[in-house]
């Protein structure tokens, strides 16, 4: 006996994961292409008197459209006090014979295609940027328009500034900038993000999935466990069949009052535990339905020792139990109905009389219990 179909929510669900897959595929090829990373060692020297310091190591990154050549300059930032050479009518403090010099940038305000652009046009041979004040010496790959023959490296902002404040003060820098190693870059910042979220809302589609098929599957063995005692205390309940003379055929006698047609010859009935009597087809989904008798309103399935919270599951309840109780028992009483001859019924009624099941039943000689048997 299937309680629970699953079959269509099985196919719609491995239909949506199909999707969902294919979108992240989709998705995947368009943001996680391989992009290569160059890192710059920097040779920089400071020149303090007759003294020169130097410092080498692997401080920067190339931009993207960098020119990817080893450079040697000096370090000239921007006159003013606006590091940042986002206006086209920015000057830098060179010397006349200094020869082949580098941008000293701030990061920030504009663009880092319109920082190089101004540098370029200024004459220098690179460009370097610093980052903005607070990162330490974080630095990231820069996007920007490919300028021909020019190197672009952004470097710290500890280390910018340390050089900054040298030259400042007067401190004569060179910089010697060679291609330092390659780096391989699978996923940028945005597809983590979306893998991030994709991954929370899968793993909650996926706990809120396997939580439903827990739960229909703990209910499905509910109701079999149910279907199971109800069909054991219905059992217990008797069935009588009304024959010519009972005293319910005559037409003073009482009516159904759940379907309020009157008791005819034939007519199958059942037997409640607080003795009031009805149709069977009509008292067994009342009694699913509501638990109690329709007359005195006695609690008909705790009396029986089945406990069932009516007001929870009620129509799921008489979906499951109509075809275990009433139409199991169609074929027996078919068969008792054609089966028997009259004059074996009558026998059978004088022998149960002979032999009564209860001290209650005297007056009631046409009395059958009714046995059910589980469905295969």
């Amino acid at each position: 006996m299937n309680l629970v179909k699953i079959g269509p929510w099985q196919n719609t669900t491995a239909s949506s994961w199909l999707m969902k897959l294919s979108f992240l595929w989709l998705f995947s090829q368009n943001c996680c292409q391989a992009s290569a990373v160059w890192t710059a060692y920097m040779n920089i020297s400071f020149h303090v008197g007759n003294r020169i310091l130097s410092e080498l190591g692997e401080t920067g990154v190339f931009g993207r459209s960098s020119t990817l050549k080893r450079i040697t300059g000096v370090l000239v930032p921007p006159e003013g006090k606006t590091q940042n050479a986002c206006n086209p009518n920015t000057s830098f403090r060179k010397s006349k014979n200094s020869g082949p010099w580098l941008a000293l940038i701030e990061r920030g305000s504009c663009t880092f295609t319109q920082k190089i652009k101004v540098a370029t046009e200024n004459g220098a041979s690179g460009v370097i940027i610093y980052n903005f004040a607070g990162t330490g010496n974080q630095v990231f790959p820069m996007f920007h328009k490919a300028f021909e023959d020019t190197v672009v490296v952004m470097i710290g902002n500890l280390k910018g500034m340390e050089i900054l404040h040298l030259i400042q003060e007067g401190v004569h820098v060179t910089v010697v900038v060679e291609v330092g190693r390659k780096h391989i870059i699978w996923l940028n910042h945005y597809f983590i993000s979306f893998m991030i979220v994709t991954t929370a809302i899968l793993a909650y589609f996926i706990f809120y999935h396997v939580r439903r098929l827990w739960v229909a599957r703990t209910q499905n063995r509910r109701w079999q466990r149910l279907t199971v005692n109800l069909k054991k205390a219905f059992g217990q309940l008797q069935v009588r069949v009304l024959k010519e003379g009972d005293e319910e055929l005559n037409p003073s006698g009482d009516s159904c009052v759940v379907c309020f047609e009157p008791y005819k010859v034939n007519d199958i009935v059942r037997i409640l535990t607080c003795k009031h009597f009805f149709h069977k087809n009509c008292i067994d989904p009342w009694i699913l339905a509501h638990g109690t008798c329709p007359m005195c309103k006695c609690d008909i399935l705790k009396a029986l020792g089945i406990q069932v919270n009516v007001e929870d599951g009620t129509e799921s309840l008489q979906i499951l139990m109509s075809n275990e109780l009433l139409e199991t028992v169609s074929p027996r009483e078919e068969e008792t109905n054609n089966e028997l001859p009259p004059a074996v019924t009558s026998d059978k009624v004088n022998h149960e009389e002979e032999h009564p099941t209860s001290p209650n039943n005297d007056d009631q000689t046409n009395l059958v219990v009714e046995t059910f048997h589980s469905s295969p």
